[in-house]
């Protein structure tokens, strides 16, 4: 929120700078002028001064005002003998007044409005500043003294874990779904939500997925859970996906569990599993640790209720709880664009309560809450902390792994979005500048680094955020190529997003979106590419070609002959040319020659005559003997040691990740 000048604010509360000024150096605000800045906290607190000394300058007039009156009362009064007259009882009181501003008891009114007015900009800049506060601090379960009107709530469990080792599979088992068979290629490409329901008791699921392009959403995940389950196969072990995700678990700072699944399989090896767990720092229970280690098979669902057991186990020690009637304050966990309804935003819910008709801020958007769906997608009223929810109607899709929370107004709610907004523009601005600036020193070759441009649209924030950390990743392996996300969003790909590529000479990516007709016409009207998947690590390798193409390539000089000269000749019209024996490779016409005399080199440039016999010849191949010459070397010599080289393009790859 910004600041307010002291003349301004003079101005609204009818004074002069002058007083505002002397009210500010009675509070400590020293060295300041009309024209110098004050935020709106130091503005209430000084416009609460001022109202006080209006109060106590109405009252002293008041004072004043009675005991003029009773002076006069007692001109008219009998006074009995032994008794003093009212007024100079008055007298013998000890009574000054404030002196009396004019300007502060005619202002009361608008003292009390301006109060209020920089109250709410103290208030909303409170929760501007909040609004970018870390997520772990904004996420974290509320601590401290329990109110009344707390409740306990579900615990929030992450599962996570190496690619294929059965996370959907176990969340499909206890939810009883069916989300793996409609997974493109096998693997899990969104973050979600769900619930599953144990002897009346909730717990939460976050699903994180577990290819390596997934790597900030396991992030996320774990940053806003109660207990984490590492997903272990028991016939693969400890595998990098896997070492990953125990990384995220310990700097999220929360309990875990460990799920060995697969034990069916005759290929489990348990002991394998407990001793990489082992080389991790992670000690089972039944080796003298404290970790909690479940064996499982989700496919046949065997040993889930132990698990479960475990999972109310580690959360009841945690004793969770959160108010209801506290302000709303809600994870994004996911969002996405439904053509009908607009932007859909998950969103897990730490504290206070949402209903229909809120108004909410995510971020840059905002919006009044038209419907509310539980994890199912059963439309609700409202929905109280602790739970996933699927909110609708905000003007935009917010980030996965935003902050959320209720406004007290649609205007304080779009103050703050367009004040977002506009620095999110702006940021977009600099950065198309960026790109237009390197594309022109690319042409005028100061450049060294070439640009590969990209529009990137998802159909879910999370993965657009995956797929754009991978890039990054990518671009951080080559000096001379940068790859350049010039826009990312969720939704259909559209016509602004293809005159965009066009603007920055950018390729489209889409990743499980298509494109719509407008947008097709013009992209075949400006000549844009564009790209759609299904499955993310075909973005990537698609991406790393595009790459290996553009670089420039580097070409080797290889031996292919050596040769020595016998004798030589002089020959009109073409100068001396000397008789040689191939001794070992071939020579041939064209090439680059190395003549070498006593360790020294006394011509390097191409074979411009090779001739064997009478015949002009391409290739003469060792031992045959052969005549050469060079165009602008004549001094041959017998004893002439000659080398002969060709240039080979070398194939060239992406280097390899650390």
């Amino acid at each position: 929120m910004a600041k307010i000048r002291i003349f301004s604010l003079a101005k609204k509360l009818g004074l002069r700078s002058e007083a505002l000024i002397a009210v500010l150096s009675e509070m400590g605000v020293e060295n300041v002028t009309p024209a110098s800045a004050i935020d709106p906290e130091t503005g209430v607190a000084a416009t609460e001064l001022l109202a006080e000394q209006a109060e106590e300058a109405r009252k002293g007039a008041q004072a004043a005002a009675e005991v003029q009156a009773a002076q006069e009362d007692g001109r008219h009064k009998v006074v009995k003998p032994g008794e003093k007259a009212e007024t100079e009882e008055w007298a013998e009181q000890e009574f000054s007044p404030p002196v009396h501003d004019a300007d502060l008891l005619e202002g009361m009114a608008e003292l009390e409005h301006h109060i209020a007015e920089l109250e709410a900009a103290a208030e909303a800049e409170r929760r501007g500043k909040e609004a970018v506060r870390p997520l772990s601090e904004l996420a974290a379960r509320p601590t401290g003294e329990r109110p009344e009107s707390a409740i306990d709530v579900p615990p929030v469990v992450t599962v996570l874990g190496h690619v294929d080792h059965g996370k959907t599979t176990l969340l499909d088992a206890l939810r009883d779904t069916n989300v793996a068979e409609e997974e493109s290629g096998g693997i899990t490409q969104h973050i979600g939500a769900s619930e599953v329901s144990v002897d009346g008791k909730a717990i939460v699921f976050v699903d994180t997925p577990g290819h390596a392009a997934f790597t900030a959403m396991r992030a996320r995940g774990a940053q806003v859970t109660d207990v984490a389950i590492l997903i272990v196969a028991a016939d693969d072990g400890v595998m990098p996906q896997t070492e990953e995700a125990i990384d995220h678990i310990r700097a999220a700072d929360v309990p875990m569990i460990v799920a060995v699944n697969k034990v069916d399989l005759p290929a489990a090896d348990i002991e394998t599993v407990q001793r990489e767990l082992l080389e991790h720092e992670i000690v089972p229970e039944n080796l003298g640790g404290d970790t909690v280690v479940v064996q499982i098979s989700a496919l046949h669902r065997e040993g889930l209720d132990d698990l479960l057991e475990m999972i109310l186990l580690i959360a009841e020690v945690q004793e969770l709880w959160a108010d209801p009637e506290a302000d709303f304050l809600g994870v994004v966990v996911e969002s996405s664009v439904d053509a009908s309804e607009g932007a859909l935003v998950t969103v897990l819910i730490r504290n206070g309560t949402i209903s229909v008709g809120d108004i909410v801020m995510c971020g840059s958007s905002w919006g009044r809450v038209r419907r509310l769906r539980d994890w199912r997608g059963k439309p609700v009223k409202s929905m109280g902390p602790g739970r996933p929810v699927e909110i609708v109607g905000l003007a935009d899709v917010g980030e996965a792994g935003e902050i959320m929370q209720t406004c007290q107004s649609a205007r304080e709610a779009r103050s703050l979005a367009e004040e977002r907004q506009g620095v999110k523009w702006e940021s977009h601005l600099v950065g198309q500048a960026e790109v237009q600036l390197r594309h022109i020193q690319q042409e005028l070759g100061d450049s060294p680094v070439k640009q590969l441009n990209i529009v990137l649209k998802s159909d879910v924030w999370g993965t657009a955020q995956a797929a754009e950390s991978n890039l990054a990743g990518l671009s951080e392996r080559l000096d001379e190529i940068e790859i350049n996300v010039v826009h990312s969003g969720v939704g259909e790909i559209t016509e602004s997003d293809i005159l965009l590529a066009a603007a920055s000479q950018a390729i489209v990516l889409g990743f499980r979106v298509t494109a719509g007709g407008s947008a097709r016409r013009a992209g075949e009207d400006e000549h844009v590419e564009v790209r759609t998947y299904d499955v993310i690590y075909e973005v990537l390798d698609d991406i790393r070609r595009a790459m290996v193409g553009m670089l420039d390539p580097i070409y080797e000089q290889q031996l292919v002959g050596e040769a020595e000269v016998l004798q030589t000749f002089r020959v009109s019209r073409v100068g001396v040319i000397a008789g040689c024996r191939v001794t070992n490779g071939r020579l041939e016409r064209g090439v680059r020659i190395e003549v070498m005399r006593s360790d020294e080199q006394v011509f390097d440039g191409p074979l411009t005559s090779l001739r064997r016999f009478e015949n002009d010849v391409a290739v003469v191949e060792a031992p045959q003997e052969c005549g050469i010459a060079a165009e602008g070397f004549n001094n041959w010599e017998e004893g002439d040691a000659i080398k002969a080289y060709i240039e080979v393009e070398i194939r060239r790859t992406l280097p390899e990740e650390d």
